[in-house]
């Protein structure tokens, strides 16, 4: 399982709503200052239309023959099925680099490659990432912009938005009992057993965890110090487990208890049938991830064509697909162009959802960064 850091704002009950390989040298036709036949320096064009229409930025992207991106692994929230289909809908290759980097190794990464073809065209990062790197990023409205609400986007698309969950506790049934709130994993019968997906200082998925474990333990948004206190009583029994899980350690036994989203621990339960999963009573919390655009993009105008097609009705549906709310959910269901299928197939979750704020997610994020360490050593 990735160890990402992707958060952000939220939802209501059902539905999310919210406020490479080895890198050549620099080339001429490398970055945001490459210009397409056309004309158009798609590099520091902020929509579609601004730069002569969509059949313009396919022609220039089917040009470039080339998007790369970093930290997404295929069973990731149907990311596997989503870089298929984009290859097979426009002929580009898709080059995936550190699929199970965090979002931090993301930014370091374009920075490090900056200039050079393989360096990342695009980023799927979490909240605190995000704001500490908007300078980073190219500006670009996606043309169903106005379906994202304003609390879910930075006013120029920096970044926007794309598909969240609920954070949730997964266990295997055969080995340890359900657990029903944060404080059951305390018990004994979880020894050695509860795993958390990723360093919470640096993944989101972790950062959600402890979030989860603040508001089951009487924290709050504003106060993540009872989560990171419940780590450091997990640890002090014996309960928790340093080691990331991924799908591998999960069927072996290794880690039969995991905190990590919704949509990632039901993914699962198709290769261990007594995998189950629970978002704990009292700590209902769930976030977005962002999508944004490298501002030294080696394929500026694939990028943004990525980007269009992962807002499209057919990219938010894969998403859904794989167990994830996409950002333009409720805008698809009033349009008709919803997979009802999928979205059945969401779990009811019952509770009010609490969202951290921008300066929430920065504050906790500090907060993190000096107590981590010292609670879980």
């Amino acid at each position: 399982m990735r160890l990402t850091a992707r958060l952000a704002t939220l939802l209501a009950a059902g539905a999310l709503i919210a406020p490479l390989a080895a890198c050549a040298p620099p080339t001429a036709e490398a970055g945001a200052t490459s210009t397409a036949s056309d004309g158009t320096a798609w590099g520091t064009t902020t929509s579609a239309e601004a730069g002569g229409g969509r059949d313009s930025l396919v022609a220039a992207a089917k040009a470039e023959g080339e998007l790369n991106v970093i930290a997404l692994p295929p069973d990731w929230a149907n990311y596997g099925a989503i870089i298929d289909a984009f290859e097979q809908e426009y002929g580009i290759t898709v080059n995936s680099d550190q699929p199970d980097a965090a979002s931090q190794d993301e930014i370091d990464t374009a920075k490090r490659l900056a200039g050079q073809d393989g360096a990342p065209d695009v980023f799927d990062l979490g909240q605190s990432v995000t704001l500490a790197n908007t300078d980073q990023f190219a500006s670009y409205q996606v043309a169903t912009w106005d379906d994202v609400p304003a609390a879910n986007k930075e006013e120029t698309g920096l970044w926007v938005n794309d598909y969240g969950g609920y954070m949730s506790i997964g266990y295997d049934s055969a080995k340890v009992p359900a657990p029903s709130t944060v404080a059951d994993l305390l018990k004994p019968e979880y020894k050695g057993a509860v795993a958390l997906n990723g360093d919470p200082t640096q993944a989101g998925a972790a950062f959600s965890g402890v979030v989860m474990a603040a508001l089951g333990s009487g924290g709050s948004a504003d106060d993540l110090t009872p989560g990171v206190s419940f780590f450091s009583q997990l640890n002090d029994a014996g309960n928790f487990l340093p080691v990331d899980p991924t799908a591998a350690t999960i069927t072996s036994g290794q880690t039969p208890v995991v905190i990590d989203w919704d949509y990632l621990n039901a993914a699962i339960t198709k290769d261990l049938p007594t995998w189950k999963v629970v978002v704990p009573t009292g700590a209902v919390t769930s976030q977005y991830y962002n999508q944004a655009i490298n501002k030294d993009a080696p394929h500026p105008a694939a990028a943004r064509l990525w980007q269009e097609f992962l807002y499209s009705d057919e990219g938010q549906n894969l998403w859904l697909a794989g167990g994830a709310r996409p950002i333009r959910a409720d805008a698809m269901v009033t349009a008709g162009t919803i997979d009802q299928t999928e979205y059945a197939k969401l779990p009811a979750v019952s509770g009010t959802p609490v969202a951290l704020t921008a300066e929430q997610t920065a504050a906790g994020a500090q907060q993190l960064a000096s107590t981590w360490a010292a609670a879980v050593s």
